[in-house]
Parts: C-alpha cells; structure tokens; sequence
C-alpha cells in the first residue's frame, strides 16, 4: 500500500524546525520522476513544479516537527534543552531522543529527579521542561563534547510507525507528516491526469515556529489559489467533550471553516465552496471545522502579497505534539481524494 509505506517514512525521518533536510531528501525522491522541476528556496522550502496555465494551483504542507536544542552541556555530560515548537512538558519526560551531531546520531534519554526522592510537596508539582536533562551516558563535558554534543544541536524523539488495529497507525510527527504525504500523494496523482494547471507542492519550513516557510514562499511563487493541509484535533477519546472537537476520526477529511476563532484563517468563501461541492460531488467524506485552538500554515499564506484565496484540508490525528500521534489512514486518503478532485475542478470556480 504506496501510502502507508510513504507515511512510515516520512514519519521516522526526522527534521526539526529548521532542520528539514532529510524529509525534504524524502519528498524530492518521490515526487522528481512526476513534476518538471524541483527547487530549493533561500528558506530550505522545497518547491515541485507541475507547468501548465492559469490559474495556478500551491499546495502546501510543512516539514518541520517539534523536538529540541542543545543549550549547553554541563560539567558532568549532562545536556539541558529548550523546546522547539509547542510542548506539553509531561509528554517530555522519559523519552528517548536522537541528538543529530555532525560526527552523528547520539541517542538519549530525558531525566529528572526520580519521584522516589522527592519530598511530598514537590509530588504535587507538575514536572517542568526546565527541570528536565538528557543523559546520553557521558561522564564529562569534554567526553560529550567529543562526540558532537554541543550548543545548538537539534534533538528529536526516537520512535518509530507502527500499525494498530483497524486502519489506524501511530508514530511521531503526524503533525505534519501525514500532510506531507497528503501533498506527495496529490501532486503525483494531479501529474498523472489530463489537466494543464500549474500546480506547486511545496513542503514549507519552520511552520511549528511561526509558519516562516509558508510566508516566503506563497510571497514568491504568488499563486492564484492554495491549499494547506495538515492535521486536527479530534474530540473522539475520552477527555474531550463534542463542544471542544466535534471532529471523529474515521469520518473522512476536515475542511477548515476558521480556525484559531478567527485570529488564523478565515477560510475565502469560493474556496470553501470549491472544497465542499467537491467533496459532497465524489461522494468523498468530510468533516467541516471551526476551531478555537491552533493554525496552519493557511494563515501565512492567505495573507501573502495582496491576499491568496487559500483553503486547508486536514486529517484528525490524536494526541498531536506527543510521541504517539494516531489517525486512521481512511482518513488520509479522503484528503488526497479531494484535494486530487478539487485541482480537476478548479477551473470552474477560478
């Protein structure tokens, strides 16, 4: 099955916010033998380009994931970190993690004061980001040293794909792995049909620290319309009522509405009319989305130049921003579905 060996790949490769250059290595491959060009922007935002006329189509996905940094080594080889995108600091603690040096992998673990030694009240505190270390078994600053670890070395989580029960699967970086692959699957299919749209597929960089390759690149390529895809938050577990996520896993694609209650994209009304009679046309399921959290990448690009009329398609991933994302690949391929059916469409509506 092409996708689920493409989302097992993408998703143990790693690449941190500003370190994407072994998922962009992934993309390249995969889509060079469909489009007619492949470049590299000043960003490090990969840009395939299918040729054709007006009106030109980009559909965006980030690279990035959220992981750490070196910030300094103290003198017994212990390393502290910062975060790099958002955390939530209990999903940190006991992790092993990759530190990426420049002689190579360096694998670790993340440590704090073990809760056997803590006194009562400190039991009752939650446990800080801050108070955690990485111990990658070194016993020196200059034995650390002596294997790459220093300032400013990216870190990312050591987990790998896995298959769950149904069609569900679980890995690291969901967000946003499966909208890269979304955005792979869709070019190649688009390439293969009898259409001359330009379409770009673009894996953008640094999204988790403020959407930064979506806004370079949506200023220089300036296309008539775009597509973001990415992932959601599902309300289908416990711990979540249907007033914070009406959205299910297993209920198709979502089409974002607004997100971020209106402080991110409010979605241009002909493309969610484009998004939705495709959808509704196909027969393809679909979930619409109006949230109060996070944002995508649609934001920076909606407001590019003198504005992009810009969509986003997500697929419902729980737990995202943790070592175990889950989604259904049901619903990773309703979004390829309609993101491929949308772009045959799209003269009609642009």
């Amino acid at each position: 099955m092409e996708e689920l060996e493409l989302l097992e790949r993408l998703s143990n490769a790693h690449g941190l916010s500003g370190f994407e250059g072994s998922i962009r290595d992934v993309i390249e491959e995969e889509l060079e033998s469909s489009v007619d060009g492949i470049e590299v922007d000043t960003m490090g935002n990969m840009i395939a380009t299918r040729k054709g006329e007006k009106p030109s189509l980009m559909i965006a996905a980030h690279m990035d994931e959220i992981g750490f940094m070196c910030k300094y080594v103290d003198e017994n080889g212990f390393i502290r970190f910062v975060r790099i995108g958002g955390w939530f600091d209990q999903a940190i603690h006991s992790q092993r993690v990759i530190l990426h040096t420049p002689y190579g992998e360096v694998y670790g673990v993340v440590g704090a004061k073990p809760p056997h030694l803590m006194k009562d009240e400190e039991k009752k505190n939650v446990l800080k980001a801050e108070d955690m270390f990485i111990d990658i078994g070194a016993r020196s600053r200059e034995e650390a040293e002596a294997l790459g670890v220093k300032p400013g070395v990216p870190i990312t989580l050591d987990r790998e794909f896995k298959t769950m029960a149904g069609s569900f699967v679980t890995g690291k970086a969901f967000d946003n792995r499966a909208g890269v692959c979304v955005m792979i699957l869709a070019m190649k299919r688009i390439c293969e049909l009898d259409t001359d749209l330009t379409v770009y597929g673009v894996g953008t960089v640094q999204e988790e620290v403020g959407l930064k390759g979506a806004k370079t690149s949506a200023f220089s390529l300036n296309p008539d319309v775009a597509i973001a895809t990415d992932v959601t938050i599902p309300g289908d577990h416990p711990g979540v009522e249907k007033k914070d996520s009406a959205l299910e896993a297993r209920k198709g694609t979502v089409i974002t509405i607004v997100d971020s209650a209106g402080r991110g994209i409010i979605t241009h009304p002909t493309v969610l009319r484009w998004l939705e009679e495709t959808a509704k046309d196909k027969n393809i399921p679909y979930q619409l989305d109006v949230g109060d959290g996070g944002t995508t990448d649609g934001t920076a690009i909606h407001l590019a130049r003198g504005g992009i009329p810009t969509g986003v398609v997500s697929i419902p991933v729980r737990y995202i921003h943790s070592p175990v994302e889950t989604m259904s690949m049901e619903d990773l391929r309703a979004s390829v579905d309609l993101i491929t059916e949308a772009a045959v469409r799209m003269r009609r509506y642009f």
